[in-house]
């Protein structure tokens, strides 16, 4: 069973953060090459209360990809022509092709978490979702697609806090709105939430991880490592070998010492 208050330490993060960041930034870069040149697909889910972090390591996880070969995909409610079709139709939409990458800024999820709390979804609809959500990803799985599911957890203080800075910053207001007050008061109703999606979707071929958030650098660095070892574990990590027409181009430009 996932328990949330137990990621809730925020403790400092040890290391030399600018060095272990560059560090897992070129792991990543070279999984994503991996999965271009073997045409393998990824999808990266992160869901989360606002202000858990999840921006940020969205932003530092893609910051050495090629932005040619991943979508970041921000999900907020859905449009009128989505909400007439199942609630996995506009996810269908998005999903990555051979060599692609594709991120999910809250997902699928949803039905579970705020379209239950919020009596968007009847009982019976979100109650069905569970099955409908594992069956979807399997699927996907099922098809040769890496699943990696982030969790970025805060405290209620540590929540609070970010969400004051960013109302009195007058250049990160915009990222809050009424609805992140209104989740808010709804702490507790999202918990019970939480703990039935971790329960139910918690499963052997697409596990959660839950990352403590209360810590931003030790977060990001947490939730970047997993992702690389998920990504790299998934394809064959060998350097691929160049063309050899195009190392005979090399040569004849370079002559025979070129290291290829």
């Amino acid at each position: 069973m996932i328990d949330l208050a137990k990621f809730e330490n925020g403790h400092k993060y040890k290391g030399d953060y600018e060095a272990d960041l560059f560090a897992v930034q070129d792991r990543l870069a070279r999984a994503q090459v991996a999965h271009i040149v073997h045409g393998r697909s990824a999808i990266v889910v992160l869901e989360g209360w606002d202000a858990s972090g999840k921006g940020g390591i969205i932003q530092r996880m893609t910051g050495r990809w090629d932005p040619r070969h991943y979508k970041v995909w921000p999900i907020s409610a859905p449009s009128a022509e989505e909400a007439a079709h199942h609630f996995l139709w506009r996810f269908w939409n998005r999903l990555p092709g051979k060599g692609q990458i594709a991120v999910f800024d809250r997902s699928w999820y949803g039905r579970v978490l705020v379209e239950r709390v919020e009596g968007y979804a009847a009982e019976s609809e979100w109650r069905r979702g569970y099955d409908e959500i594992n069956a979807f990803e399997a699927q996907q799985i099922a098809h040769g697609t890496t699943i990696v599911k982030l969790f970025p957890h805060v405290s209620a203080k540590v929540q609070d806090k970010r969400l004051r800075a960013r109302i009195e910053h007058p250049w990160k207001r915009w990222k809050t709105g009424a609805e992140d007050f209104r989740n808010r008061a709804r702490r507790e109703d999202y918990l019970v939430a939480m703990a039935e999606m971790f329960e139910r979707t918690d499963t052997e071929v697409a596990p959660w991880t839950v990352i403590d958030g209360n810590n931003k650098k030790a977060a990001r660095i947490a939730a970047l490592t997993h992702v690389a070892e998920r990504l790299e574990a998934a394809v064959d990590m060998t350097p691929p070998p160049i063309d050899e027409a195009v190392a005979e181009l090399a040569r004849g430009v370079w002559g025979k010492k070129v290291d290829v």
